[in-house]
This record gives structure tokens, sequence and C-alpha cells, in this order.
């Protein structure tokens, strides 16, 4: 029989600690969270981007609404992104900012042309091939940005006549007289006098004017075909002398 004294002395093996519990939701919450990156902050645009984001967004709305009065400064902003306080520093009012809207994609247009044709011979001298391949040039650049104002070209000039008038004498005649000085310069170097310039440059501008209109409301209209055959019929006359002794009976 074992006696308690002969009982093993060696200290009962601790038993094992509780497992770490889990923190509850609250303490969870309490943990700081990892923070989000931050947004890159918006770069701010420069004072001649801001405006040209303006005109491009007022060409937006006064096109959808096909009429300048119906189309307010608030539309204009929704268009932007902005607010209207923000049109006002760069424009003075809605009737300046529509003008500006026209304008200035046409008078882009006519800054190109004519630093093209003051510099058309400046490598070579003008021969009749690089006479017609930059007429060529012309005609498809002025297609493209009368095409571009078509709407807004149609209000402006069809709309108020008072607002027409002041467009056609300031902005679309002053158009066409720079581009009938620098080709009038290029025909002095080579003392050919053109007696004409203005009447030509008025000529093109309404031929690039209908096949803009065609380009945008015809079905099937091949303006590669229109701009080459165009260009070829200014250059070099688009009528072919006739021979009366020809004429058929």
């Amino acid at each position: 029989m074992t006696t308690p004294a002969a009982q093993s002395s060696e200290p009962a093996a601790p038993s094992p600690e509780p497992a770490e519990q889990a923190p509850e939701p609250a303490e969870r919450a309490a943990e700081p969270a990892e923070q989000a990156p931050r947004p890159r902050p918006r770069r701010r645009l420069t004072a001649e981007a801001r405006r040209s984001s303006i005109l491009a967004a007022a060409r937006r709305a006064f096109t959808e609404s096909g009429d300048m009065s119906g189309t307010t400064i608030k539309v204009i902003a929704e268009h932007s992104g902005i607010s209207e306080g923000v049109i006002y520093r760069h424009f003075e009012s809605k009737e300046q900012l529509f003008f500006e809207a026209v304008v200035e994609p046409l008078k882009e247009a006519v800054d190109d042309l004519v630093a093209a044709t003051a510099s058309v011979d400046r490598d070579e001298p003008l021969t009749p091939e690089l006479q017609l391949k930059t007429m060529t040039g012309l005609y498809r650049q002025l297609i493209s940005t009368l095409e571009e104002i078509l709407p807004l070209l149609g209000l402006v000039l069809f709309g108020d006549p008072q607002v027409s008038r002041r467009f056609y004498q300031e902005n679309f005649a002053v158009a066409m007289d720079r581009l009938a000085e620098a080709w009038r310069e290029v025909e002095d170097r080579y003392g050919f006098p053109f007696e004409s310039p203005d009447i030509s440059a008025r000529a093109v501008m309404g031929i690039a004017f209908v096949l803009a209109l065609e380009s945008h409301h015809g079905t099937g209209f091949d303006r590669h075909r229109a701009v080459s055959l165009i260009s070829e019929g200014t250059v070099k006359g688009f009528f072919p002398a006739l021979e009366p002794t020809r004429r058929r009976r």
C-alpha cells in the first residue's frame, strides 16, 4: 500500500495558459487604420489654357442650343465644370464669349495660312507644282475650320443684323483681307501685278464655305476629290479659253 509520503514530491506540471482572445470589435476600431494615399492635387490651368477650355465649352453649349440668347453663362459653366465667377474673370459678357468662340478658330486658321503663304518660297522658288500644293493645303485647312464653327457661324452671320454686320466687318472681312495681302506680297516678289487679291480671297473663302457646308450636310461627298479639283481650278482657271472656230453648230 502506498502511503502519501511515498507519493512523488515533484511539482505538478503547470496548466497551459489560456489562448489570447482576439480584440473585441470596439478595440479593433480603436486601432489606427492604414491611411489611403492622398490624391494628387489637380494642376492649375494657366490663364490661357483656362480661356481656351471655356471657349471650347461655349462652342459646345451654343451649338447644342442653336441659340445665343437661350444659352446662359450658367449652362456654359456646367459644360466647363467651373463656376460662373471663373468665366467672368476671363470674359466680360456672354456676347464677348460668343464672338470669341467663333472668331478664335477662324483667326488661328488665318494666322497659319498667312504664315505659310509668307514662307512658301523661302527654301525654293515658287513653281507651279508648289503653288498647287500650297493652294490644296489652304483649302483643306479653311474647309476644316469652317466646318468646325459652321453652326455658330450660321448664328452670327444670319442672326441679329447688327451682330452680323459687326462680325463680318471686324472679323470675317479682316480674315479675307489678311489672306489677300499675303498673296499680293508673294506675287510682288515675282513681278506679277495682282490687281484684285481682295476679290480672289473672297472667292476662295466662299468656295471653302460652300464645300464646308457640303461636307457637313451632304451625303456621299468626296472631299478629297473636291479639294483637288477646286485647287487646280483656282490656280489654273476654272474655264478654258474657248476658240470660236471650234464651236459646234
